[in-house]
């Protein structure tokens, strides 16, 4: 066996385990990873995997912050037998079937396998992975699998232009709880979140344009929609409302949009706590009501399509527009991997990879 297999199998022994082996024996030593981090889907589209899922996203404490008994009472007894199997047809309805995914997943690693290209340039140094926080790959093993390849410095980029603690930062503590387990522990940066940098901006500007100009009618209105949170996590400091506030802001400035062309509304609302308000259902109820006719949606708080902007929003707020009297509807998709999309990380990622290259 030559020294060159020993080290290859001890890399993937170190991996698999949770360890990871000194500098010595890394093949590329000196490496620099970047790690892109979005929520998650379900493994597959029935009721069981959507079950798994829900499990571990419904626990974690940075997302539903009641550990009460009686929240587990109802997650374990009503939600996680009964939830499962309207999810499941939901997800159904949005499923990649070419390759047995939800699209969220496959929009995750073309942005990665995108970035990746186009970093290839920096000194062949740099190595692209990407993780669900929820489900598979999981942050952990992408981590171990880049301190394999060599990475002794990681960025961890989360996908969220707004920061709110229940998906910036449990995906940093899940980053971190990794490192815990890790003999040898690269250095980690958490890139920030991007809601107003310029380069986000003119991203979504560009992307709205583009996409306006496609349709086959002019949208009285736009509607932006971002996911909501409990008004008390708001109350306890989160600055996400705050954040979603300004983004909307600076695309109204942007595109020569008021406050009456580009209204801003929060979906996804979950049990019976006050959220963010005004409701992205309520609005397409009124707006329908008052007359109006033609409408276009946007999501600037997703970074990739998934069950909330494919289902939700264009299935879901499309019937409640219509019924309400709207007649069409266009929901504008996510910057997702588009050459816009992948320039804008692409940027985000060079600047916070800044002293390491």
């Amino acid at each position: 066996m030559t020294e060159a297999t020993e080290d290859t199998e001890r890399v993937a022994e170190a991996a698999s385990v949770g360890t990871c082996p000194p500098s010595s024996v890394l093949s590329r030593p000196n490496q620099v990873g970047v790690l892109l981090v979005n929520l998650g889907t379900p493994e597959r589209a029935d009721a069981r995997a959507v079950r798994t899922y829900l499990r571990e996203f419904l626990s974690d404490r940075r997302v539903i912050e009641d550990d009460s008994l009686v929240w587990k009472l109802v997650l374990n007894t009503i939600i996680l037998p009964l939830r499962p199997r309207v999810k499941a047809r939901d997800y159904q309805k949005i499923w990649n079937s070419a390759t047995g995914e939800a699209p969220l997943k496959t929009v995750t690693r073309s942005q990665a396998l995108k970035l990746a290209a186009k970093l290839a340039g920096a000194n062949g140094r740099v190595i692209a992975d990407w993780a669900m926080r929820y489900g598979q790959p999981s942050i952990r093993t992408r981590l171990e699998a880049l301190v394999a390849q060599g990475c002794e410095r990681i960025l961890v980029m989360p996908l969220y232009p707004q920061y709110c603690a229940a998906t910036t930062a449990t995906a940093a503590d899940e980053a971190f709880r990794a490192l815990m387990d890790m003999r040898f522990q690269p250095a980690i940066r958490i890139a920030p979140a991007y809601h107003d940098e310029p380069a986000y901006i003119e991203a979504l500007a560009g992307s709205l344009r583009t996409e306006l100009a496609r349709l086959d009618f002019v949208p009285e209105l736009i509607v932006a929609s971002f996911h909501g949170v409990p008004q008390d996590y708001v109350r306890k400091g989160d600055p996400y409302e705050q954040q979603c506030r300004r983004t909307t802001a600076l695309v109204r400035e942007r595109l020569g949009y008021t406050e009456r062309e580009l209204l801003l509304t929060f979906q996804s609302r979950f049990g019976r706590a006050e959220w963010l308000k005004p409701y992205t259902i309520d609005t397409m109820q009124a707006l329908g009501e008052r007359g109006v006719k033609n409408l276009a949606v946007i999501t600037p708080g997703f970074a990739a399509d998934c069950l909330e902007t494919l289902e939700e929003i264009a299935v879901e707020n499309l019937e409640a527009f219509k019924r309400a009297g709207g007649e069409r509807f266009a929901a504008i998709p996510c910057l997702n991997d588009s050459e816009l999309g992948v320039r804008l990380i692409e940027q985000l990622v060079l600047r916070e990879l800044k002293g390491w290259l």
